[in-house]
């Protein structure tokens, strides 16, 4: 199916430049292939899933002592590699805009291979965009300058298949609004009570979409954004019998998020995020359930989970080829009673040294210490630290470029 894939996207390359090529209005449409390769190599000096070896994921560090032993090993990979297609067309409804893009980062059922993995995949035309993109809950400008493939645990990052509507979108400012597919993660915790139905019959029910809001200002100084999101999170019970113990019910998410990008000067950025809310695990970068179960006398209910998340980076360039990045964050979690004596995730902690160069164009290379820590709801802790070495090679070409560029 892939490969399949592949090929659609390779021959709607051909057929788009093939077709602007016979066309008068040429300088009116543009087409950008972009991506890059990159080589990551390093050493774990601890233990993290298999599956997760190039990468400091916290919730795949282990859950008890030895889970993946041993300590201490290599690792090379190249998954980070990235393509993708942007194309561009002038229309009576404002410009169109469809993008398609992947990297090679294999995670759900392809955890741990070297695959496709879908990035975008979008069209825009004027204020309206539909597709898989950036959620408006999210703010792209707080990525720091990282090599490490995952990211700060206590940051808002998701792509989100959506429909938005941008009523301001300018250089200067955003007032974004989207209606974005639905998704959550429970936590069914352990319930010792007899009496007590199991909750293996219990099912997400998906009956209404997230909806998520965002207000952004850019000047000389940097950018400042507020983000809102309300999500109505519905769950069955599936039995067909229940005997009047219906598990079935629902939970309102929400969550608030403030973040900035701040010049400090010509050489320097600060990336700094905030984000409360609860029932929105599924838009952290590292927090895996958003409902967790209580237990009200002979019913068993769910409860939106709430979470915390901070981060806080340092962006300096000390000159045209020499750069370094360091900051820390931290994820908490709280959750309910049920998961009190299981290894549920509770707390997370995640810091980065990163000092990088550009010898030439289009070229990076990085070295990069990490360290991260997760702690469950027993109590157990488990550390990583790693040195990581990355190669980037950068390629960018756009045909049939209208007059006066492209945003």
């Amino acid at each position: 199916m892939k490969s399949k894939i592949l090929l659609a996207l390779i021959i709607t390359i051909c057929s788009f430049v093939t077709a602007t090529a016979q066309e008068d209005s040429l300088p009116q449409k543009s087409l950008e292939v972009y991506g890059f390769a990159m080589v990551d190599m390093g050493y774990n000096f601890d233990q993290i899933d298999p599956r997760w070896f190039d990468a400091l994921r916290l919730n795949r560090l282990p859950k008890y002592k030895n889970q993946f032993a041993p300590n201490g090993t290599f690792f090379f990979g190249v998954r980070q590699t990235r393509f993708g297609v942007k194309g561009y067309t002038p229309t009576k409804m404002g410009d169109l805009t469809v993008r398609f893009e992947f990297d090679m980062f294999g995670t759900g059922s392809d955890e741990g291979q070297t695959t496709m993995r879908l990035r975008y995949a979008y069209g825009q035309l004027g204020k309206f965009l539909a597709g898989q993109a950036t959620s408006p809950f999210m703010d792209e400008d707080v990525w720091p300058n990282t090599v490490e493939y995952w990211g700060p645990c206590g940051m808002v990052f998701y792509r989100n298949v959506q429909v938005r509507y941008m009523p301001i979108n300018t250089s200067d400012k955003e007032l974004w609004f989207a209606l974005e597919r639905p998704g959550a993660g429970a936590d069914k915790g352990v319930i010792s009570i007899p009496e007590l139905p199991p909750t293996d019959s219990v099912k997400a029910k998906l009956s209404a979409p997230d909806i998520s809001a965002h207000f952004k200002k850019r000047g000389k100084w940097g950018s400042v954004q507020v983000a809102g999101i309300l999500r109505p999170i519905k769950w069955e019970d599936t039995r067909v019998n229940n005997f009047g113990t219906d598990l079935s019910g629902s939970a309102t998410g929400w969550g608030a998020h403030i973040s900035a990008a701040i010049n400090l000067g010509k050489s320097t950025v600060f990336r700094g995020s905030a984000v409360y809310g609860e029932g929105i695990e599924n838009y952290m970068q590292d927090a895996p359930n958003d409902i967790g179960t209580v237990v009200n006398g002979n019913r068993i209910d769910g409860e939106a989970l709430p979470v915390t998340g901070l981060m806080g980076w340092f962006d300096h360039n000390w000159n045209p080829n020499w750069w370094t990045s360091i900051g820390y964050s931290t994820v908490s979690i709280d959750n309910t009673a049920t998961a009190a004596h299981t290894t549920s995730y509770k707390h997370g902690n995640y810091a980065m040294l990163t000092i990088g160069t550009t010898p030439v164009k289009n070229t990076m290379a990085a070295i990069e210490f990490q360290w991260g820590q997760r702690e469950g709801e027993d109590g157990f802790k488990a550390d990583c630290s790693k040195i990581q070495l990355s190669f980037k090679y950068n390629f960018s070409t756009t045909f049939f470029k209208p007059k006066g560029g492209q945003n």
